[in-house]
């Protein structure tokens, strides 16, 4: 460790296999009269874990800003409500391309494989957990959008894992229509309900996803 300019900075070789724990790459940011060799791997690592971080706020920002184009909209304001729109649209823009530096946007086969884990990684260990603990704060709000989120993605996850079965073959899915609750996330295909089953939302409150 070596004092510059006032920053300490931290000094880590790399192995000649390229390998470094991620613990010390990622604390590895400006390296001075180092072999720049050495410092590679450590370089990637720090970009990967911004660009995750850089990926994770423009995702979110997408989602904040189109409900408050909504809410401007609710509040009398449209041309305010355009700049909102606007804005998260930009947001997704920039999610996107971050997808793309990661590398995350695989063949189709594979996307369905990764969401149908991460959903069901949702509905069977995070949200159960969400639950339980705003059950025990008397967060009913918070239990009630927890307990909607994990019941609509058991149903998604049901729906990747049909998806997949179907592609691995070589097929895509049926051409049924594909409806969306807007109150709870629900997706339905083929047979429509007359009410939803995860947040009771009558039938002609659903959109259809074209």
């Amino acid at each position: 460790m070596m004092l510059s300019s006032g920053k300490e900075m931290l000094i880590c070789q790399v192995r000649e296999s390229g390998e470094v724990p991620v613990s010390h790459a990622l604390q590895i940011r400006t390296m001075n009269n180092v072999n720049t060799g050495l410092v590679t791997y450590a370089s990637f690592m720090a970009t990967k874990e911004n660009a995750m971080e850089a990926f994770a706020g423009e995702s979110q920002a997408n989602r904040k800003y189109t409900a408050f184009a909504e809410k401007a909209l609710e509040d009398g304001f449209p041309n305010v409500s355009k700049v909102f729109r606007a804005a998260a649209e930009a947001e997704a823009i920039h999610a996107k391309r971050l997808l793309k530096v990661l590398g995350a946007i695989g063949k189709t086969e594979d996307n369905l494989k990764m969401s149908f884990e991460g959903e069901t990684h949702e509905y069977t260990a995070m949200y159960p957990e969400f639950v339980k603990t705003g059950e025990a704060e008397k967060q009913s709000d918070a239990v009630i959008a927890f307990t909607y989120a994990m019941k609509a993605e058991e149903v998604h996850a049901g729906h990747y894992k049909e998806a997949l079965r179907m592609v691995g073959t070589g097929k895509d899915i049926s051409s049924a229509k594909v409806l969306l609750c807007p109150v709870c996330g629900n997706i339905f295909r083929g047979e429509i309900p007359d009410r939803c089953p995860i947040c009771s939302a009558f039938r002609k409150v659903f959109r259809e996803i074209e």
